[in-house]
């Protein structure tokens, strides 16, 4: 497979009648013969996908979040109708100002509430609950035997008798510290969530989030102040972020433009490159709802990556027509030129790129999986915009001719300081890393680097490493109001719920519910288990109270009559209609990775010595549950994930190189980034989840775009028959210096992600700089260093030929 040459190996040719138009690649006659076909058709479909974009939706999916195959989430969906939404639900603290919840005002206030949410679309309204919904229920044990009934009383009227009976009903309904704060000054309203509405579309979180944010701007200007917590909430606080983003994109673009124009000092040339990226985007978002896809908040950020890619190839193509107009090469000839000896090496870095996107739907989470195909699209419409599309329109318009005679000069400078072998040049230090003392330094402390970093990575964490929301600022509103959730409930909003498998009516047997409550004290010992509940817990409790509250009778006793009186009033919330199915909650103090952990351990350890053919431990529900198993997924797919990404990127290096030394040369530093990434993300406190997992990929397939085009020029000109120094020469004046460019302009542009409210956007921004920055010094340094001692010089490969070996042969690996 041939590369073609550096700028200079092609004749200058300054007039159209001396160009051979029969020249060049089938593809290359095919484009550039029928150019103004090909731009009307780039026109038209950019026109057509524009209009397609203004349908793009932009939502979030709580069943897409989650891998629906694992054998937990199977558990949870399979029974997901009879476990009173412990699953996708929010909860909204209603706290009194300046008094408790004891008061009439309070009351009537939240039952207006109450009743709002309850008319919301999307909310569950079977499973609801708050003091005001008959569900939640108090028992006693008087003179005349167990009594009970709802919290607020039927013929509650507000009077001061009526509030005392609630109060007295709520001490009698074991709430407090679950529907009712610890303190009394506020109480929760739960409201589970459907995933599609009465109309059968999916829940529209954007909508929620702004009826929520509606609902508390009414009420908190009153009497009370709301306090929301919940995946959809957070969810519709990302999507409400979609502005602040869009400014970091538009930041982000002005940086990269700028940059650019720095280096060109041309206006034409710069507006083409940002265009031509821009255009990609375009077709990318409007192929998606062709095609059946949105964007979420993980995936709102690809269109952006999309340009930033677009941009770097650009960048080369642009450098590569300039270089030639400013030998006097005329601007249809220099696009040609420039397309022949780039094009294949363009088309390998994106292929890599896009395996980098594509082997990401591996993961079994519907939301990365959709985040490959969003990436994927934009690759492709990238191979048509950037590596077609910008070498056409620039061979009309070409590049200013002052800018093109200041690059010629500049290069002419160079080429004296550098391949003439005065060491004066600009490029001369990155030159020296082809000598073998520096080499060996570099390699040594790449090594070094390598191995330090793969301690630190050992201690990298999977799942969220920081409580709340981590997707948020720990300021954040959120965040803030999930800290006092948590201050003010005994029962935290992170449940574990175990769900116990039974045959038909039989889930309040002695037996079951003797091992419920075995499992139940082991949880309770752990110290992340703040309290639990279940139906064992419950008969221990009413047993104890039907005994004048003797702690002597606080146990489970061997009558399954008695057993049976109190599961037949015991709320649905702890087993389901049949009877064949239990819930054992254990409230966490948070959703930390270790924590997790922990509890599952615990549960699989007594499921494995407990279960019979008859009575079955599942995990799990609940919203820790279902993100103890989505950690599962993500640790196990995490390193396999980048398995399949590099031999990918290995497969498509050796069919471009059709070289394993080159290979290894082009491989290495990006092995050495991975490494050193996720080192960073230790030192950071940054964990592998669904949001930072998707970089680790990115970073592999993003980052050998350098190495591609470094490494292109250089066999190229070694099979021409430079040394190893003078090819790495050609090589850094003809695309080094935009890969150098590029990898700077990309780093700073990403860099200002990290002042975005929206935190795992700022440690995506943070993550991306570093590989952006780190596989750009592996590309021009690392990669010579190793090409020293990998790759032999092409002139001591034909001088170290047999008789009688062709010289072509002796440089053909």
């Amino acid at each position: 497979m041939s590369f073609g040459g550096s700028a200079g190996e092609q004749a200058v040719i300054r007039d159209l009648s001396h160009f051979d138009t029969r020249s060049g690649s089938a593809l290359e006659r095919l484009l550039f013969n029928h150019r103004l076909l090909v731009a009307l058709a780039c026109l038209l479909a950019t026109l057509v996908l524009g209009w397609q974009a203004t349908r793009l939706k932009l939502n979030a999916s709580f069943e897409d979040m989650i891998p629906a195959s694992h054998p937990y989430i199977a558990n949870y969906l399979e029974h997901r109708d009879q476990l009173s939404g412990l699953g996708n639900a929010v909860r909204i603290a209603v706290a009194a100002k300046g008094g408790t919840v004891y008061d009439a005002q309070y009351l009537a206030t939240l039952q207006k509430i109450s009743d709002e949410l309850f008319l919301i679309p999307g909310v569950d309204r079977t499973y609801m609950k708050s003091l005001w919904t008959p569900s939640t229920r108090w028992v006693g044990v008087t003179e005349e035997g167990m009594e009970g009934g709802p919290v607020i009383p039927n013929d509650y009227d507000g009077s001061p008798r009526s509030v005392a009976q609630v109060r007295e009903n709520v001490a009698r309904s074991g709430e407090i510290g679950q529907l009712v704060a610890v303190d009394g000054r506020s109480s929760i309203l739960y409201v589970p969530l459907l995933e599609r509405g009465a109309d059968g579309q999916p829940l529209d979180y954007a909508a929620l989030g702004e009826r929520l944010e509606q609902l508390r701007a009414k009420y908190a200007g009153g009497q009370v102040d709301l306090h929301i917590v919940g995946f959809a909430k957070v969810a519709g606080d990302l999507i409400e972020g979609l502005k602040q983003v869009l400014l970091f994109f538009a930041a982000s673009t002005l940086i990269a433009a700028a940059m650019l124009y720095w280096y060109t000092r041309c206006a034409r040339s710069t507006l083409l490159v940002v265009a031509c990226s821009l255009v990609a985007v375009v077709w990318q978002l409007g192929l998606l709802p062709l095609l059946g896809y949105g964007l979420d908040p993980y995936s709102m950020l690809v269109p952006f990556l999309v340009f930033a890619i677009g941009m770097s190839h650009g960048a080369q193509k642009m450098n590569g027509i300039m270089q030639d107009i400013g030998r006097g090469t005329h601007k249809l000839v220099a696009a040609r030129y420039t397309f022949r000896r780039l094009f294949l090496a363009g088309l390998a870095a994106l292929l890599c790129d896009a395996v980098g996107f594509a082997v990401l739907a591996i993961i079994d989470i519907k939301v990365i999986k959709d985040l490959a195909a969003v990436a994927s699209i934009g690759v492709a419409a990238l191979i048509l915009t950037n590596l077609i599309l910008l070498p056409i329109l620039l061979s009309w318009l070409g590049v200013d001719a002052g800018a093109a005679q200041r690059s010629l000069r500049a290069e002419a400078a160079e080429a004296n300081g550098n391949v003439m072998g005065s060491g004066s040049g600009s490029w001369s230090v990155l030159e020296r890393f082809t000598e073998r003392r520096t080499a060996a330094a570099t390699i040594a402390v790449a090594a070094l680097l390598g191995a330090g970093g793969y301690y630190a990575s050992l201690h990298v964490k999977i799942g969220d490493l920081d409580p709340g929301a981590p997707e948020l600022r720990p300021d954040s509103r959120y965040n803030r109001d999930n800290a006092y959730v948590v201050s003010h409930y005994a029962a935290s909003s992170d449940v574990f719920a175990v769900m116990v498998k039974t045959p038909d009516n039989a889930c309040a047997s002695y037996d079951t519910l003797m091992r419920v409550d075995a499992l139940e004290y082991r949880l309770s010992q752990l110290p992340a288990v703040e309290t639990t509940n279940s139906l064992a817990l419950l008969n221990r409790r009413v047993l104890t109270g039907m005994n004048e509250g003797s702690l002597k009778w606080y146990e489970l006793v061997q009558n399954q009559g008695a057993l049976n009186m109190v599961t037949a009033g015991a709320p649905r919330g702890l087993y389901n209609d049949t009877c064949n199915l239990l819930t054992l909650c254990a409230y966490l103090t948070d959703h930390k990775a270790d924590t997790l952990a922990g509890v599952v351990k615990v549960v699989e350890d007594f499921a494995r010595e407990n279960d019979t053919r008859d009575v079955k431990f599942l995990l799990a529900a609940g919203n820790a549950g279902i993100e103890a198993a989505t950690n599962i997924v993500v640790h196990d797919a995490s390193r396999a994930m980048l398995y399949w990404v590099y031999a990918a990127v290995i497969v498509l290096c050796l069919v471009t190189f059709r070289s394993w030394r080159a290979v290894v040369c082009a491989v290495v530093p990006l092995v050495l980034t991975s490494v050193l990434c996720e080192a960073l993300m230790v030192w950071l406190g940054i964990g592998i989840k669904v949001a930072t997992l998707p970089v680790i990929a990115l970073g592999v397939g993003i980052g050998i775009d350098y190495a591609l085009y470094v490494m292109s020029i250089l066999l190229a000109r070694q099979k021409a028959g430079d040394s190893l120094r003078e090819a790495y020469s050609h090589a850094l004046r003809f695309t080094g210096k935009v890969v150098l460019l590029t990898g700077v302009t990309l780093a700073i542009a990403v860099a200002t992600w990290a002042l975005s409210p929206i935190k795992f956007q700022a440690d995506m921004g943070i993550l991306l700089a570093f590989m952006f920055l780190w596989n750009m010094v592996g590309a021009l340094v690392l990669l010579p260093a190793l090409a020293c001692f990998v790759m032999p010089s092409a002139r001591r490969q034909v001088q170290d030929a047999p008789a009688g070996v062709p010289a072509q042969a002796a440089l053909a690996d």
